[in-house]
């Protein structure tokens, strides 16, 4: 098991971002397909019709999210936690994503930069 870390600078309130983040009407604008999500602790959600699904296990409202996650068959989750903070109207959003089957690393470890924060990224800043 691999662990990724990312760090992105997001042009745009901490709100917003979060909103981006918990929100399902914002995740499928920025493409997350039929996402089923919430900002409550213990929400099993689904993102990509599906493909990824998993329970948010801590939430603290504009500051911090641990979801357990899950995709193909894997047996047991891994798990990612966002953290966000902002100054002077910048967000700094940095996740952690524990447990990722190494078979799997380089695609999702590409896949947070092309279809998820990045995608988040594009959507909030002007």
């Amino acid at each position: 098991m691999k662990i990724i870390k990312k760090v992105y600078k997001i042009k745009s309130s901490v709100e917003k971002v979060w909103d981006a983040l918990t929100n399902p009407v914002t995740m499928d604008k920025w493409g997350a397909n039929s996402a089923k999500m919430s900002d409550k602790q213990d929400f099993e959600f689904s993102l990509w019709n599906g493909d990824i699904w998993g329970k948010n296990t801590e939430v603290v409202s504009g500051k911090k999210l641990v979801q357990e996650w899950f995709a193909g068959k894997w047996s047991k989750p891994s798990i990612v936690t966002f953290t966000l903070s902002e100054k002077d109207g910048v967000t700094t959003l940095a996740l952690v994503h524990t447990g990722v089957p190494e078979k799997e690393f380089d695609s999702i470890n590409t896949g947070w930069d092309s279809f998820y924060l990045g995608e988040i990224k594009k959507l909030l800043e002007p």
